[in-house]
C-alpha cells in the first residue's frame, strides 16, 4: 500500500471528497558520497563561521535575509511561522481550464489522490466529469509547510495533482539570441520544409514511455557492481574522443541532409540494444556531408 504524505479532501462546488495525497515519482538515484581516499572516510561537513572559522552549534543558528552586502534581517522561528501560509488539509478547486492550455513547463512535480472509501463515488464522478470536459482543475494546497499551485487532471483511472510552477518561476526567453521567425534570413525554402516535414513523419511514433529509461544509471550500477565483484581491482574503461564533424563554409544543404535521413529512420529496440548507435550515427551525419559536398561539387 503506498504511503500517503497527508489526509484531507477536494472541494468540488459543495461536494467534498475525503483523499488522501501520495507521491507519484520514484528517484532511483545512485548515491555518491565524497570520501577520503586517503583512508576511505566519510568526510564530515562542519558549520563554521565565516569571519572567526570557529564551529557553530545549532542553538546559534537563526535565519537571516540580506538584503544588503554584509546588512541582514534576523527572522526567528515564530516570526517566519506567523507568515506562513494557514494548514490546511482541503484542494478546494477554485476554477477549471483547459488542461492543454496549461504550458508544460510550468509542471513540477506530480502527486496521486487516492480515495477514502466514503468518497470512492464522488471521486469517480469528478475523474469522470474531468475526463469528458478534457479540463483540469485549479487550486491551492498546502504541502508541510508551502502552498503550491496545483492543477488536478486524469491519467487512465487515477487523479493526478500536479504542482506548478509561478510564472515568476521562468526566466523569459526574451534574452537568448535566437533566429526570429520573421526576420526572411530564417525562413527555410519550401523544398526544405517538405523534406523536414516528411522526415518527422516518417520518424512519427505513438508515444510510448516504457521505451524510455535512465541508461546512464543502469551503466553506472552495473560498473559499480563489476568493481565490487572483481574486488576493485578494475581498470578505468574510457572509450575514445571523437572529433565532432566540421562544416566546411557557412553555407549548409539542408536539403541534402534530409533527403539522406529520409529512410533511414533508427528502430527504436535496435538503438536500446546497441551502444555503439551513436558512433554509427555520427559515421552516417559525417557520409551524408561527403556525399552532400560531392554533389555540390558536381553540380558546380
Amino acid at each position: 500500500m503506498a504511503r500517503s504524505i497527508w489526509k484531507g479532501s477536494i472541494a468540488f462546488g459543495l461536494v467534498n471528497i475525503p483523499v488522501s495525497l501520495t507521491g507519484a515519482e520514484v528517484r532511483p538515484d545512485v548515491q555518491l558520497h565524497m570520501v577520503d581516499s586517503k583512508n576511505h572516510a566519510r568526510i564530515r561537513y562542519e558549520r563554521v563561521n565565516a569571519d572567526s572559522g570557529e564551529e557553530v552549534p545549532w542553538d546559534r543558528m537563526v535565519r537571516g535575509y540580506e538584503y544588503e552586502e554584509g546588512q541582514f534581517i534576523l527572522l526567528s522561528d515564530k516570526e517566519l511561522e506567523s507568515v506562513e501560509p494557514k494548514l490546511t488539509k482541503t484542494i478546494e478547486i477554485s476554477e477549471f481550464v483547459k488542461l492543454d492550455e496549461i504550458d508544460p513547463l510550468l509542471f513540477d512535480k506530480p502527486y496521486y489522490l487516492e480515495p477514502d472509501k466514503r468518497g470512492r463515488k464522488a471521486y469517480a464522478l469528478l475523474r469522470e466529469a474531468l475526463r469528458k470536459s478534457g479540463k483540469a482543475g485549479i487550486s491551492r494546497v498546502v504541502i508541510r509547510t508551502r502552498e503550491y499551485l496545483s492543477a488536478m487532471f486524469v491519467r487512465d483511472d487515477v487523479l493526478v495533482l500536479m504542482l506548478l510552477r509561478f510564472p515568476q518561476e521562468m526566466k523569459a526567453s526574451a534574452k537568448l539570441d535566437l533566429p526570429v521567425s520573421s526576420d526572411k534570413e530564417w525562413q527555410p525554402a519550401k523544398r526544405e520544409m517538405q523534406l523536414a516535414e516528411r522526415l518527422i513523419d516518417e520518424m512519427s511514433e505513438k508515444w510510448n514511455p516504457k521505451n524510455y529509461h535512465d541508461e546512464y544509471r543502469e551503466a553506472l550500477m552495473e560498473y559499480i557492481e563489476k568493481k565490487i565483484r572483481s574486488g576493485d581491482t578494475v581498470e578505468d574503461v574510457k572509450e575514445g574522443d571523437e572529433e565532432e564533424p566540421k562544416l566546411k563554409g557557412n553555407v549548409v544543404d539542408l536539403a541534402a541532409y534530409l533527403e539522406q535521413s529520409i529512410g533511414k529512420k533508427p528502430k527504436a529496440a535496435a538503438a536500446r540494444k546497441k551502444p555503439a548507435a551513436k558512433k554509427t550515427a555520427k559515421k552516417a551525419v559525417k557520409h551524408a556531408k561527403k556525399s552532400a559536398s560531392k554533389k555540390a561539387r558536381r553540380s558546380a
